[in-house]
């Protein structure tokens, strides 16, 4: 499962940055204990072993999350758990004077009461109430296996700053000449001729074929996605979503475009819905499918652009961990075998000049509105030089990241100006997709973005440090 999901509030921290009149600290200085504050304000509450409103807080947020307001008992669930998130502020009052978090806790608690027309007595949310179990949604089926372990005090210890977990989704992806961005959102740029498991797990299996794009070159690109989701007992039955090249089915294997069974409900916070286990949306025809697993909350985008096909997947952490040691070869989970990279540490060797190919170099096209949407015909090679494939993927990609310099490479590869949007849509279906948008961005290594944040994590104690002596 994923990480703990509790952050603390900044309490005031805007105040806490803002220097006395006589104390003119320089910008860097200042900017130093703005980081200090941000990384560690939220651990100065929560560690703290007397005060434990944050376990209050916590324990209130898990408990709504299992009401709805389409439930009929909403009105009379809620008002118990705000009468147990008062009476925990209440046993821990003495011990948290001082503390703003508590203070703003307590009025959040009596504006909530006022609101919903609470009653101060009453009963109070001792056990967790009973969900509607869906055991082919992934979310009903998390919530429900949280809820029975935690009325029977399993998997939930009480030390300072616990809180209750929920799941953590990953991403991955495969474009281009193939470029790989992992679950640990490592970059890598292959050769993998052949076959290749991207995901096999006891859930799924993504495997995907790579054929050589240029002779005398070892890139080479995807042609061909086999995607097979494993049967899972009262949900769906085996199901084999297959594409290549100039086939984007949208359809499984068998011909159906769903799985499982229509006509059950879900409860969401928009009210019943009926939903399916397994299902396929064409988005758009020969270009772009998407699949959905609810039963394991996983979503995969296929595209094609050009000759090949590009991937995108964003899948529960808890599913992905589920294999053995003879499922370990997957390019998702470890990345690629190190004789199969081609890059070094992120940088991107430049390839052979272009009259090394044998093709005719051709001046850029200019940017234009239609640039977009501009899918180039089969075998029409368009060579530039290192100025012209910059200015080319320039027009799709604006921030110069890993996405861009993969575009520049692909370019100057090929020759084949597909892969400018194959990039591009790469980086959206990222973005769409990816859990955590600050881990959005990767530079190459030596990059100007990427030279400071990545290490500050480091440093940062140091940095504190050095702000404390230099004041005091």
């Amino acid at each position: 499962m994923g990480r703990a999901g509790c952050r603390c509030r900044r309490c005031g921290a805007e105040r806490l940055i803002s220097p006395r009149p006589e104390l003119r600290l320089p910008p860097p200085l200042l900017l130093i204990l703005a980081l200090c504050l941000t990384a560690h304000i939220g651990q100065c509450q929560v560690a703290t072993a007397q005060c434990r409103i944050q376990k209050c807080t916590t324990d209130f947020v898990t408990y709504t999350s299992y009401v709805t307001p389409a439930l009929d008992v909403f009105d009379t669930e809620f008002c118990k758990a705000l009468r147990a998130y008062s009476a925990c502020t209440q046993r821990t009052a003495k011990s948290c004077r001082g503390n703003l978090v508590f203070h703003s806790a307590v009025l959040g608690i009596s504006d909530l009461m006022s609101q919903r027309n609470c009653s101060q007595d009453g009963p109070t949310s001792s056990t967790y109430p009973e969900v509607h179990h869906e055991p082919c949604n992934y979310h009903s089926r998390t919530q429900h296996a949280h809820t029975h372990s935690h009325g029977h005090g399993q998997g939930h210890g009480h030390g300072r700053g616990q809180c209750h977990t929920q799941p953590g989704y990953l991403f991955c992806g495969l474009f281009g000449d193939p470029h790989l961005r992992t679950f640990k959102d490592s970059f890598q740029t292959c050769k993998v001729e052949g076959a290749w498991p991207l995901i096999d797990n006891d859930y799924l299996s993504v495997q995907v074929t790579n054929v050589p794009v240029v002779t005398g070159s070892s890139a080479t690109a995807t042609n061909k996605i086999t995607i097979i989701f494993k049967p899972y007992q009262g949900c769906t039955d085996q199901k084999v979503y297959q594409a290549i090249t100039d086939d984007l089915p949208a359809a499984f294997v068998d011909g159906t475009v769903s799985s499982g069974d229509p006509n059950h409900n879900s409860v969401t916070d928009s009210g019943a819905t009926k939903v399916q286990t397994l299902w396929i949306v064409e988005h758009s025809p020969g270009h772009h499918v998407e699949l959905y697993a609810g039963y394991i909350d996983v979503t995969v985008i296929v595209r094609q652009l050009g000759r090949y096909l590009t991937l995108a997947v964003k899948i529960p952490e808890e599913i992905t961990q589920a294999y053995d040691a003879s499922q370990d070869l997957q390019l998702c989970l470890n990345g690629c075998p190190s004789a199969e990279r081609i890059d070094r540490d992120g940088l991107l060797p430049l390839p052979l000049a272009p009259a090394a190919l044998g093709l005719q170099l051709q001046p850029p096209r200019r940017p234009g509105p239609a640039s977009q949407a501009h899918v180039s015909p089969y075998n029409s090679p368009r060579v530039l030089d290192a100025e012209g494939a910059q200015e080319r993927c320039r027009e799709q990609l604006e921030v110069q990241d890993i996405y861009f310099h993969s575009c520049v490479f692909d370019l100057l590869t090929t020759g084949d100006v597909n892969f400018t949007a194959a990039a591009y849509s790469a980086l959206k279906d990222m973005e769409s997709l990816h859990p955590h948008p600050d881990r959005w961005r990767i530079y190459p290594r030596g990059s100007a973005p990427s030279a400071f944040y990545p290490a500050l994590p480091l440093f940062l104690p140091l940095l504190c440090a050095l702000f404390l002596a230099l004041v005091q």
